[in-house]
């Protein structure tokens, strides 16, 4: 154990030291106070053993990675492991081309917690390997030439069409996304993160490095978390822009908890993933148990609701992933005919977007985010991405919607507008 005085030097100096290796992940709380969150930060660098797999058996592979090593395990879940749950496709455009699923055990692991560093894997000398690592300041001079995949007025044809959708009763509710990108873009990825840690500190923030691959995420949301036999899904829906004077921002808080629409979205979601919990719960005990929470972040206002389960005994916890999978916030309602329409009308594969990463502890007790508000960036195709959506009812209003995804672009478009 050793006291650390400057935490947020010594976060930062860490994960330039974990990025030299060809695999790295890094989840940071920012301090967030949280019932479930276990630790401050986790830093796992490079790897014992690892998993890759785009086959059509990810979470059986999975499943048999962990229980052959029963460690801790870091990793993410693509948004496209869809297909291997339903009967569904993904043959948009990928510029990015994760794998659909990749998991390593870390040679290092260092845990954060109250001002106390632990190394959970290693040994103590790493701490001075960071201490006395180099900073790596490399800001890169070429500017990025971000490009939007959709014009305002493509974005909102869309939004029509799928409204008439809602109308015939094919789906309630559908999450839609559009992507912003650059070619030949050249970013420091550590740097990059930092940047938009400090202007957008958000619970379930992330970096995770798999050799040219790149996730550097400010996400606010969980997806799935699992203590002992109890797992919790804490789906974001509602969106609220902050206001500098505070008495407006009161205001705007007050208004979005009452708001009919967005409670209305809300609790469409909630329905979704109390039924997706049912799949692995002991039954009778799926509750939620904060129904429209209202939570204040740097840029917005979000509106969060927990629901919780008890884990049934015979359900191995991969497959209570696999039954919520993908999370009911970034699809919709009803989830596979709201997948096929995202499919037919998003012009971009989604990839690692809208997936997820986080670990699993040797107990077998996980912590996973929604990936949104995140960089996704392939050093080796030098092409960068962020994509952002929000949710289309038959109430909403396109132009406002449109309005909302530039709101939730807007701290990763001030970081990357300095390149």
């Amino acid at each position: 154990m050793k006291n650390q005085q400057n935490f947020t030097d010594f976060k930062y100096k860490a994960l330039n030291w974990a990025n030299q290796f060809d695999v790295c992940c890094f989840l940071d709380s920012n301090q967030y106070k949280d019932n479930y969150s276990e630790f401050d930060f986790l830093l796992a660098a490079d790897f014992q053993f690892e998993l890759k797999s785009s086959s059509v058996n990810s979470f059986e592979e999975l499943k048999e990675f962990y229980e052959a090593h029963q460690q801790w395990t870091f990793g993410f879940f693509g948004y496209d492991l869809k297909n291997q749950i339903e009967d569904l496709s993904s043959n948009n455009q990928d510029g990015l081309e994760f794998p659909d699923l990749y998991f390593f055990v870390p040679k290092y692991l260092i845990a954060y917690k109250d001002g106390l560093t632990e190394v959970l894997i290693g040994d103590n000398s790493i701490l001075n390997d960071i201490e006395n690592f180099g900073q790596i300041h490399k800001k890169e001079d070429k500017k990025l030439n971000l490009k939007a995949r959709l014009s305002e007025a493509e974005y909102i044809k869309k939004i029509d069409s799928l409204k008439e959708h809602i109308s015939r009763g094919d789906i309630y509710e559908i999450n839609f996304c559009q992507e912003f990108f650059a070619e030949h873009a050249k970013i420091a990825p550590v740097e990059t993160f930092k940047a938009l840690n400090q202007l957008s500190p958000t619970p379930f923030a992330g970096y995770f490095k798999v050799r040219d691959h790149y996730i550097l995420s400010a996400t606010p949301e969980r997806f799935l978390c699992k203590r002992g036999n109890k797992l919790i899904s804490q789906p974001i829906k509602g969106t609220a822009k902050r206001s500098p004077d505070p008495a407006e921002d009161q205001a705007i808080k007050y208004s979005l908890r009452s708001d009919i629409k967005e409670q209305a979205e809300n609790v469409m979601i909630v329905d979704l993933v109390r039924h997706d919990l049912t799949k692995s719960a002991i039954k009778g005990s799926v509750k939620v148990e904060e129904l429209f929470g209202i939570y204040t972040f740097p840029q917005v206002h979000q509106m969060i609701s927990t629901i919780s389960c008890q884990l049934n005994p015979n359900v191995h916890f991969i497959d209570a992933i696999k039954n919520t999978f993908p999370m009911g916030s970034m699809t919709g309602a009803p989830k596979v005919k709201a997948m096929q329409l995202i499919e037919q009308y998003e012009e971009t594969k989604r990839g690692i977007f809208s997936g997820s990463f986080g670990c699993i502890n040797p107990n077998g007790d996980f912590d996973f985010n929604v990936i949104i508000r995140s960089i996704l960036y392939n050093s080796a195709s030098k092409y960068l991405s962020f994509q952002v959506g929000g949710a289309i009812t038959y109430q909403c209003d396109a132009k406002k919607e449109y309005e909302e995804c530039l709101l939730k672009a807007s701290a990763i478009l001030k970081v990357l507008g300095d390149h």
